[in-house]
């Protein structure tokens, strides 16, 4: 994805190839929001305005960076991760020590499948957090690029969640579904913090 043009990937996103599919375009989403809160960053830092906030906006835009990366990784182990799903859907099933093989490859990758949109959720779940913490010392025309920020990882926190819920539903271990599930719930608590900053925003914007 990272050396592929905007155009190429959307290709082949919209190809008959099941990958890439949802998985890495909820990872585009949370990069596209952490390479929006490093430019407000840098279009903050060096200005004697914002002097103050120099130190938070810096580190601010390091986590991002290293943000945006993370994402873009997690968008090649998501495919990589779905393609081990398929491969264990076409294991054989012509006698029982094979049926039992196959059912205990795919319950094996789709733990592997929920693992990679988890990590995603996570990913944007940090980035809402930053845009949070940069939003009092931001560059004040450029507080509408945050609401994109986090919009766009909230996206990715909705749609990693969708992936993780579709890879749940078809495991047998309650234990380990459970377990998932709940880590899932702790990065959804990121969505009320992102609707606290772009209701902050909006007021902002509008003179509240």
């Amino acid at each position: 994805m990272r050396n592929e043009s905007i155009g190429d990937w959307l290709d082949d996103l919209a190809s008959s190839k099941a990958t890439p599919g949802g998985g890495a375009a909820a990872a585009l989403s949370a990069a596209t929001g952490a390479a929006l809160v490093e430019m407000v960053t840098n279009l903050t830092i060096g200005k004697r305005k914002y002097a103050e906030y120099e130190e938070t906006m810096r580190d601010v835009r390091d986590e991002a960076t290293r943000a945006r990366a993370r994402a873009l990784e997690l968008a090649r182990e998501d495919e990589a991760a779905f393609d081990k799903v398929m491969a264990a859907y076409g294991l054989p099933k012509d006698s029982e020590d094979a049926a039992r093989a196959r059912t205990a490859a795919i319950q094996a990758a789709l733990v592997d499948a929920a693992e990679a949109p988890l990590r995603i959720a996570e990913v944007a779940a940090h980035i809402i957090a930053l845009s949070e913490r940069m939003l009092e010392g931001a560059n004040v025309n450029l507080i509408s690029d945050i609401t994109v920020a986090v919009e766009s990882a909230n996206a990715a926190l909705r749609s990693a969640q969708a992936n993780v819920d579709i890879n749940l539903a078809s495991m047998k271990d309650a234990a380990q579904r459970d377990e998932i599930a709940a880590r899932l719930q702790e990065h959804l608590a990121a969505v009320s913090r992102g609707e606290q900053v772009t209701a902050t925003i909006s007021a902002r914007v509008n003179g509240g």
